[in-house]
C-alpha cells in the first residue's frame, strides 16, 4: 500500500524549552498523544493506540527543536519505506509566537481525518502545558 505525505502546523503557547519534553520524552508523548507510551532496554518506543501496538524509534532530534519517530517496519514493503512522523518547534522571529510543524508519512490518505487527528492530539498538547 502507497504511503502519503501530510504536514500541517498549529500556533502554541508555550516555549520550545517547555514544550520539547513533551515531543521527546516516553511520558511526555503518553500525557498528549497515546494511551501510553513505554520505552525499552533497545530505544525503542511502543506507541499505544486503542490497544494496539505500535513500535517507532528516534531516528533524529535536536533539542528544542525537532523529533522524528520511524515506524518499526513489519514487512519487507515497509522496511524499503517505513511510515515516520515528525514534529518540529519552530518560532516566528516577528510575533514570538511558536508553532509546531508536524509531517506525517503513512498509509492514511483522508487529509481531513488526519487533519482531525493531528489537531485534536495538539489541542491535548495545549491543555497539558496550559497553551
Amino acid at each position: 500500500m502507497s504511503k502519503h505525505l501530510f504536514t500541517t502546523d498549529f500556533e502554541i503557547n508555550a516555549s520550545k524549552k517547555m514544550l520539547y519534553p513533551y515531543l521527546h520524552s516516553a511520558s511526555g508523548l503518553s500525557q498528549w498523544m497515546a494511551d501510553d507510551v513505554t520505552i525499552d532496554e533497545d530505544k525503542v518506543f511502543n506507541f499505544i493506540w486503542d490497544d494496539e501496538d505500535h513500535r517507532a524509534r528516534l531516528v533524529a532530534h535536536r533539542t528544542n527543536n525537532y523529533v522524528k519517530f520511524e515506524f518499526v517496519p513489519e514487512n519487507d514493503e515497509d522496511a524499503e519505506d517505513p511510515a515516520y512522523f515528525e514534529l518540529r518547534l519552530d518560532m516566528n522571529e516577528l510575533t514570538q509566537s511558536v508553532f509546531i510543524k508536524i509531517t506525517d508519512y503513512s498509509e492514511m490518505d483522508d487529509t481531513d481525518e488526519l487533519h482531525d487527528l493531528w489537531s485534536g492530539l495538539v489541542d491535548n498538547l495545549k491543555e497539558t502545558v496550559g497553551g
